[in-house]
């Protein structure tokens, strides 16, 4: 009986151990872009003026038109929480180095730096 509870206090404390790991915050690298356009903004700058757009312009544009900012990084789009972030409209459009904590496909942002160039 205290082996079967000193293993069930063991699997506790591992399994609660694994989930506080699994929330820390991490970063990766990819574009601040919104919904409507997510990877590519091609498609969304031409018809916005007919002419050739920033990736900033045709994401500050979306986000002025009610879309939501979403981060682009390895082909894959993932939702962003806090969408107030005064960073996501500073680096709209920019390659960043995103730091936060991601649940399903939404991260919750606490830092947005741009990478810094490499010396050669």
């Amino acid at each position: 009986m205290k082996i079967a509870l000193k293993r069930l206090c063991c699997i506790s404390l591992l399994a609660g151990l694994a989930a506080f790991a699994e929330a820390a915050d991490k970063t990766w690298t990819g574009k601040i872009s919104d919904g409507m356009c997510g990877a590519s903004h091609a498609k969304m700058a031409a018809e916005h003026t007919g002419a050739k757009m920033t990736d900033r312009d045709c994401t500050l544009a979306c986000v002025k038109g009610g879309d939501k900012y979403v981060f682009v990084s390895g082909g894959k789009v993932y939702k962003i929480e806090n969408q107030d972030l005064a960073l996501l409209q500073e680096h709209a459009g920019h390659t960043v180095q995103l730091t936060g904590e991601m649940k399903g496909d939404t991260i919750t942002v606490s830092k947005i730096v741009m990478p810094g160039k490499k010396k050669s």
